[in-house]
């Protein structure tokens, strides 16, 4: 969904720490079809990239009838990560970030969120999940050399074993790593979303004052300041039973869903999200007590890749978003159980 911060996709090119520098070594050729392992090294270098490396560059998200641009900047400098992405259609948004401290800033409304976010907007999510068995759900192989915003890529084709799941296209930069390009593959085959630098350039100076200075300009704007208190479904009074095969629960929280358009004054209610990944996409599953005024009619929609279901389950609300077909999204509601009154 082009909404979503310019998606994952998008962050997959933005500044994400803590990767082994051990594989950052991947070598520039698979074999046709290559095992756990060359996946695993291609992909952390990928990831390793995004990190380490300085670009700067307009990013490219399309699906589903929209697209949305961004500029967005990373920089790497010792122990350090700094970036800013700015969106250049639509609603003004500026996202700045230095490590784990996010700031993302909505000008014409006047308010500023202030998160401390860990790395679950990491592409692959394996880097985080410390899952291993990523081959026994994906298969990778080699499409050989293309040409990106100036650059020459190999391209990989990472596709699922079974119907649980897309397939992804991906183009990395031959000389850095860095991810230029990637398309989400449908049930058919057929591009579901593609995201893509339109034009960037790698090994920039670093600039990390531009980062720095920015997220100290608040006056004026209203602070949000999202609550996340980790938790377990268990003690909210639910379970949820075996879900989709491969899918691994990586975090609950119970937060504040305030939004940026909401008054002052509104009292955002409380929400547990839970989020499960398969390695390289994720589901959220959303519970909160069900509001007539907000939550009318059960909501089934896919915008590009992304899709989304809404449903009543007694007294409560239960959302599931993700990369992911719909049935999949099914397979969570379907085995999220209420424990308690």
């Amino acid at each position: 969904m082009l909404s979503r911060s310019l998606v994952p996709l998008a962050l997959a090119c933005a500044a994400l720490a803590g990767v082994p520098a051990a594989f950052g070594q991947a070598r520039s050729g698979v074999a046709a079809s290559a095992p756990q392992n060359d996946m695993r090294a291609w992909l952390l270098r990928i990831h390793d990239a995004a990190s380490r490396r300085n670009f700067q560059g307009t990013f490219v998200v399309s699906g589903g009838g929209g697209v949305a641009n961004a500029r967005i900047s990373h920089f790497h400098e010792g122990s350090n990560q700094y970036e800013r992405i700015e969106s250049l259609d639509g609603r003004q948004r500026k996202v700045f970030r230095h490590n784990d401290v996010v700031h993302t800033l909505w000008p014409a409304s006047h308010v500023a969120m202030i998160e401390q976010r860990g790395q679950l907007s990491s592409f692959p999510a394996l880097l985080q999940a410390g899952d291993d068995g990523l081959a026994e759900w994906y298969e990778v192989r080699s499409e050989g050399i293309d040409r990106v915003a100036g650059h020459e890529a190999d391209v990989l084709v990472v596709m699922p074993r079974d119907s649980y799941r897309f397939g992804y296209r991906l183009w990395a930069d031959r000389a850095s790593g860095l991810l230029l390009r990637a398309d989400v593959i449908g049930e058919r085959g057929e591009s579901l979303e593609t995201a893509a630098f339109s034009e960037v350039s790698i090994g920039v100076r670093a600039q990390p004052d531009s980062v720095v200075q920015a997220m100290k300009k608040l006056d004026g704007y209203r602070i949000v300041r999202p609550v996340l208190t980790p938790t377990r479904l268990e003690a909210e009074g639910w379970a949820m039973r075996p879900v989709t095969p491969g899918f691994r629960l990586v975090s609950c929280v119970r937060r504040q869903m305030e939004m940026p358009g909401e008054t002052a004054d509104a009292s955002p209610a409380p929400v547990i999200q839970t989020i499960y990944s398969d390695g390289l996409t994720y589901v959220s599953v959303f519970i909160e007590r069900f509001r007539p005024d907000r939550h009318t009619e059960p909501v089934l929609a896919t915008f590009g890749a992304t899709a989304t279901l809404g449903q009543r389950q007694g007294d409560w609300w239960v959302t599931v978003v993700g990369d992911t077909p719909a049935a999949t999204l099914k397979t969570f509601a379907a085995a999220l159980e209420r424990k308690k009154p």
